[in-house]
């Protein structure tokens, strides 16, 4: 299984391609981040989000999509402005005709450590070791991106099991 995960942000949207291998482990194949400048207009921030990821799907050609929610709790314009980054990368996302899951931020956490409350270095580290990466994957919105990915992953092979089992 191959997914693609995603982490978005107007400024930063992150990206993961994450691959399970025959064997049952997973390796990293492709991150970085999709950056756009705070002077460019919101629609062609936008715009390039998409065709970005458009082009991620095409290139990696993921078997499955994975995109974080969105927490915030304070500033209200931040999450309407990411709000808008995340509407964008679900489209291209469906544009590319992926299945698309959504998992919360404590949904990953407990992926991938086992705690809903660990921090960003617990995350980022284990990230790191799953993936077996030689460090930490930057920036940081690449890790995130990465972490969906793996939540994906470890998700579905969840739910393989439970409906094996009924």
């Amino acid at each position: 299984m191959r997914v693609l995960g995603i982490d978005p942000g107007t400024a930063t949207t992150g990206y993961g391609v994450v691959e399970e291998t025959r064997a049952g482990g997973l390796r990293a194949l492709a991150y970085g981040a999709v950056t756009t400048p705070a002077t460019q207009s919101m629609p062609e921030r936008l715009q390039a989000i998409y065709r970005a990821l458009v082009g991620l799907a095409q290139e990696w050609q993921p078997d499955h999509s994975a995109v974080e929610e969105l927490y915030f709790s304070v500033n209200v314009r931040t999450a309407m402005s990411v709000g808008q980054a995340r509407g964008v990368a679900i489209l291209a996302l469906a544009d590319a005709g992926l299945s698309i899951a959504e998992y919360s931020p404590l949904s990953v956490k407990q992926a991938l450590t086992g705690y809903g409350g660990a921090d960003k270095r617990q995350m980022q580290e284990m990230v790191r070791m799953l993936l077996n990466l030689p460090e930490i994957p930057r920036p940081d919105d690449a890790a995130d991106a990465l972490a969906v990915a793996v939540c994906h992953i470890h998700s579905a092979a969840m739910l393989a099991l439970e409906e094996r089992d009924t």
